[in-house]
């Protein structure tokens, strides 16, 4: 890793972080009356937040983001096929993930005294 990807990695991190929180929160909101509509305005919201994955892994190579990204992968699955309480527990996966990435790029920052 070099200052650019860790920059990018923690940058990256943040934003993914944020919409899986999101998202995550979003589901568990969610009451049975407004299960149509809102699972569908959900799922959008975690495939915008998947691509960032893409980003991430270009950007800033690491092996954890393939990990982080098959746990998305998997709430998405289950989001498309209507079993958005079950995807929480992906979205937790992915956020654990995630957020080792932020703090492996944040330690080596530090390091540097970048940050």
């Amino acid at each position: 890793m070099n200052v650019r990807e860790a920059v990018i990695a923690f940058s990256q991190s943040e934003k993914i972080k944020s919409g899986l929180i999101w998202v995550s929160n979003a589901v568990l909101s969610l009451q049975p009356e407004d299960l149509p509509g809102g699972e569908k305005i959900i799922t959008l919201f975690a495939e915008m937040t998947a691509t960032e994955f893409l980003v991430a892994r270009r950007m800033a190579p690491n092996d954890r983001w393939a990990d982080a990204q098959r746990s998305m992968d998997t709430a998405l699955v289950m989001l498309h096929s209507g079993a958005a309480q079950d995807a929480v527990f992906h979205l937790t996966k992915a956020l654990t993930e995630v957020t080792s990435i932020a703090q492996q790029a944040m330690s080596f920052l530090r390091e540097r005294e970048i940050l």
